[in-house]
Order: structure tokens, then C-alpha cells, then sequence
């Protein structure tokens, strides 16, 4: 899979999280329609009118397809935020995140130095085929230099991804082979993301699963994770669906069915032209009366808050985390004649008890979607006590326990934003990719012998240090790029940083599973995940 490897995605930047959230992958709430329907002709009414005129009259010439696309675009987010217009040449894009797969050479990578750093050829994937590894460094990409086109992610994206069959020639710098860059032809091909970030067994019977989406493929990739996990003895888990902004309806109702018994309502919708639609869970679920905890925060969206308040409905498990984002307002997409599609919603969900978590959207958009950082101004993230329920949306589960509707998911245990390790030093290393540099810097010189003594995952997690020696080097490599040292911060930011250069190291030398194993030593919400488990309560 291509995609931007960058420190952000596997690293505990809190704060960043909460900022960049990308909550617009949670309207994914329906399949979509083939029905296909014009917007111009015929009618004669004042959108065509005013249309025809502008194109008609305006001093200059314009696109009558450009004027219809811009007034769709500002037109649809006045109905509420998850209402959208997507142009033919986005819609590919668009549908390929929950399709699960796109079509492209296969690796992940990271930008470093004006060259593209493969941090991951996919296994059986186009590029491991032709015999290209993490390590490797494509300088050129059909005879042309990287560095002198001044490539950014996107732009990697574009060169490298293509229909499946066409070929891409691309240059290699390999350790070890520096004089001369090798040659590779690609043959693009079908290339899957995976939904299922990581999956592993924490201790003795304690499973967890992180799912970083709802695509088409996820209920296949869970099933296939926690079969696995069954097979190493699991016999309880955490699922983790933090930064999870949602998906395909039909594949969350699939996953919550493996933790209901059958009979047991997961979820219904309803709509002004909708009637009520009730999901009940079947008797196929393997999972249904196991330890459960759920882990969610202010980046659990859409279809993760349907899993999430099914279990908390039904009194089946533990919520643990911060309050989740609040949308609770199902999409149709209709596809247009042009390719285009519109994003229409056409109902909301509501949880077992009742209860609507879709926020309030009155004050427009831009409200809409900030009202998360404003959790963190308001204290929210940090405290329980700061967190504003909607006293007048109470309901009760079976067994009597109160939850709230009208904002997302209260957890049934919280935690807190950790904040502690971000100062300024910290926030100006990792900005300008210093952390990342580094930590890949050192990765490039130590390969070898760090493929040979951390065989696996756990080896990993469990024995290498980042110490107060790597610490240092990398407070004078800031230096050497513009970043002067600040001992007092640096104290504050340690854990941190050290928690990160792990991370990004074991990502290359033992992949993702190595990271969150690293990262779950000092995940708050894992380690009270465990200690639920482990209690019984």
C-alpha cells in the first residue's frame, strides 16, 4: 500500500490528532446507488435559469459544468456536514478507501531528503515481486530525479499509482550499492488496504485488535485477525477503535453481531423518507459473551460510535476513553451521469436505547468540525468534569446504567489526554521531521544487525532501548539543523521523544505490530484496558 509512512500516523501526538482528525471518511454509512439522475435539463426552474444566464451573459467565458460542480459543492454542506458533492475525477479516489484496495506498485514510503524512502514493500505486492525492500531509496521515477522536482507525498502518490498491467521504471539507491542506482520496471497491480492496523496477543489470554476503518474488506480482515488470535489462546479483548472515523454500515453491524447474542438489537435508522430499518445480531457471532473493552476517543466517528454504543446498550462490554466525535446521520450515494456522485444523508442512527449521538450542527460547518479542538480549550480532554452532558438526552441500559445522547459516545471509563511530554522543543524537532529523520537515519546504519537481533515484533518492543546516548545524538543533529538545544524542555519531552524514535525504528525493522507494542507500554488507555480484563469487573 502507498501511503505517507510519516511518524504522525503511529506516534502518540495527541493534540495533532485531535486537529487533524478526518472525520469526512465517516459518511461511507451506505453503499452506492446506480440509480442515475441529471441535474440540468428540462424543468426550466431557477437553479437552470440562473445557470444558463451566467453562461450565457458573464463578460468572460465559463464552464457551465464548473459553475454546476461549485454551486453543488457550496450548496450541500448547508443541508448539514456530511451532505457532499464529489467530482468524476475525485469519486475513484474516494471509493478506493472502502473498497479496500487500489491499484498502484505496492509500498509504503516516507519522503526524507528529497528521495523517497520505501519503508515497506507489501508482501506480494508489485515492488517485493521485483525484489525491492524497506531501505531502499527511489531517487528517480522514469528517468527523471526526485530531488529535482521537489516531490511531496501526493505527488509520489500520482507518479506511482496507475492502472493495473502499465509499468513504472524507477531508480533505487541501495545500502551497500551507492554508486550506482538500480533500475526496476513495475508492473502496477491491485494493491489492498488493509483496514486491520495490528493485531496481537498483549499477555496470557488478553487479544487486541486495532481497526483503523469500516471498509468492504474489514469484517473479512477481523474475522481473519481474531481467528488468529483464538488460535494463541485469546479469550479476552480490546478492540481499538481510536481515530477509527467510520464506514460502511452493513460492515460495523457485521462486527458488533461477533459480540451480540442473537435477538439483541445493534442499531436502527430512520428518516423522513426513510422508515425505521432495525439491525439485530444473528446467532453466528463467535465472540458474545467474552471480556470486551473498546477503546475510543474524539477521532471514533460514525460507523466506530454504532459498534461502540451497541456494546454500551447492550451492556455488553467496557467503553473506555473520551467522548467520541458525534455523528450519528447515514449517507446515500447516488452516482451521477457524468461519474460524479452526490452524498446525500437520508436518515439518522440511533443506538438500542434510543438514543440520537449525532452533535449539534446549527452553527454551520466550520463549527461543526472545530467544536473537537474546542474540547481541548475547554478542558474536556484533560477532565471528566469538564465534559458538558446534555442532561435532557438520558436513557438507560437493561441493567440500569445512565448514558447520553446527543454528543457521541461517553465512555463507561475515561482518560484523560496526556499532554505532558509536548513543549515547544519537542513540537519544533518533530515539525520539521528531525524525530523521523533521525530515527530512519539510524535504522540505514544499523539494519543488519537490528534484522538480526529483534526476529520479531515482540523481541523488539520487549529489548531495545532507546537510550540517553541516541537522546543526545539527537538533540545535536537538531542543533546541526537549526533547532537549538533546550535542556530544561528536553527533560519535560524525553519519555516522549524517546517513545516516538522506538516507534518510528520498530516500524522499520518489525513493522506496525512492533510499533503499537512499544507504544501499549505507555498507552494509558491499554493499560487500563489490561487491568479490566485481568479484574473481572
Amino acid at each position: 500500500m502507498i501511503k505517507n509512512s510519516s511518524p504522525y500516523i503511529y506516534l502518540p501526538l495527541a493534540f495533532a490528532a485531535v486537529l487533524g482528525i478526518g472525520i469526512y471518511l465517516g459518511t461511507y454509512l451506505a453503499p452506492a446507488s446506480q440509480t442515475v439522475f441529471s441535474t440540468g435539463g428540462g424543468g426550466g426552474g431557477k437553479f437552470e435559469t440562473v445557470i444558463d444566464y451566467i453562461s450565457d451573459e458573464y463578460v468572460d467565458t465559463v464552464s457551465k459544468k464548473r459553475l454546476t460542480e461549485m454551486a453543488l459543492t457550496l450548496m450541500l454542506p448547508h443541508l448539514d456536514p456530511h451532505s457532499s458533492y464529489i467530482p468524476a475525477e475525485d469519486l475513484k479516489g474516494v471509493n478506493e478507501v472502502m473498497e479496500g484496495n487500489f491499484e498502484g506498485i505496492g509500498v509504503e514510503f516516507n519522503i526524507q531528503r528529497d528521495t523517497i524512502l520505501v519503508v515497506a514493500a507489501i508482501p506480494g505486492g508489485p515492488s517485493e515481486k521485483v525484489g525491492i525492500r524497506a531501505g531502499d531509496r527511489i531517487v528517480k521515477i522514469e528517468n527523471v530525479n526526485v530531488a529535482s522536482i521537489g516531490i511531496k507525498n501526493n505527488d509520489v502518490i500520482k507518479k506511482l499509482r496507475g492502472d493495473r498491467g502499465t509499468k513504472v521504471r524507477v531508480g533505487i539507491v541501495r545500502a551497500g550499492n551507492m554508486k550506482k542506482p538500480l533500475d526496476f520496471t513495475i508492473t502496477r497491480g491491485k494493491i489492498p488496504i488493509h483496514s486491520i492496523e495490528t493485531s496481537y496477543m498483549i499477555d496470557g489470554d488478553i487479544g487486541y485488535i486495532r481497526l483503523t476503518r469500516f471498509a468492504e474488506t474489514s469484517y473479512d480482515e477481523f474475522v481473519d485477525a481474531f481467528n488468529g488470535l483464538k488460535k494463541q489462546g485469546m479469550k479476552k479483548l480490546i478492540f481499538d477503535l481510536r481515530d477509527n472515523p467510520g464506514g460502511l454500515l452493513n460492515i460495523c453491524i457485521d462486527i458488533a453481531d461477533e459480540f451480540l447474542s442473537s435477538g439483541k438489537l445493534i442499531v436502527y435508522t430512520e428518516g423522513r423518507n426513510s422508515p425505521r430499518s432495525d439491525d439485530f445480531a444473528t446467532d453466528r457471532g463467535s465472540f458474545e459473551n467474552s471480556p470486551l473493552v473498546i477503546l475510543v476517543d474524539e477521532g471514533s466517528a460514525s460507523a466506530s460510535e454504532i459498534v461502540a454504543g451497541a456494546v454500551q446498550d447492550n451492556d455488553r462490554g467496557t467503553i473506555i476513553g473520551r467522548r467520541t466525535f458525534g455523528k450519528g446521520l447515514v449517507q446515500h450515494q447516488q452516482e451521477l451521469k457524468d461519474g460524479s456522485a452526490l452524498r446525500l444523508t437520508i436518515a439518522r442512527y440511533y443506538t438500542p436505547t434510543g438514543r440520537s449521538i449525532q452533535k449539534p450542527f446549527v452553527t454551520g460547518v466550520d463549527d461543526y468540525y472545530e467544536e473537537v479542538n474546542k474540547r481541548f480549550d475547554s478542558g474536556e480532554l484533560e477532565n471528566i468534569d469538564s465534559i458538558k452532558l446534555d442532561k435532557k438526552n438520558v436513557f438507560k441500559t437493561p441493567k440500569g446504567k445512565v448514558v447520553y445522547g446527543g454528543g457521541g459516545i461517553m465512555p463507561d471509563i475515561f482518560i484523560p489526554l496526556d499532554t505532558a511530554g509536548f513543549t515547544p522543543y519537542f513540537t519544533m524537532l518533530n515539525g520539521k521531521g528531525l524525530v523521523n529523520d533521525f530515527a530512519l537515519n539510524y535504522v540505514d546504519r544499523n539494519r543488519g544487525t537490528l534484522k538480526a537481533r529483534y526476529t520479531n515484533a515482540k523481541a523488539f518492543a520487549d529489548g531495545f532501548i532507546v537510550d540517553d546516548g541516541m537522546l543526545n545524538d539527537l538533540v545535536t543533529y537538531g542543533v546541526s539543523k537549526g533547532v537549538p538545544a533546550n535542556p530544561v524542555q528536553l527533560q519535560r519531552s524525553a519519555a516522549l521523544i524517546k517513545e516516538n524514535v522506538k516507534a518510528i525504528i520498530g516500524r522499520s525493522v518489525a513493522g506496525s505490530e512492533a510499533v503499537y507494542r512499544s507504544l501499549h507500554k505507555n498507552d494509558k488507555a491499554v493499560i487500563k484496558a489490561i487491568d479490566v480484563l485481568r479484574s473481572g469487573k
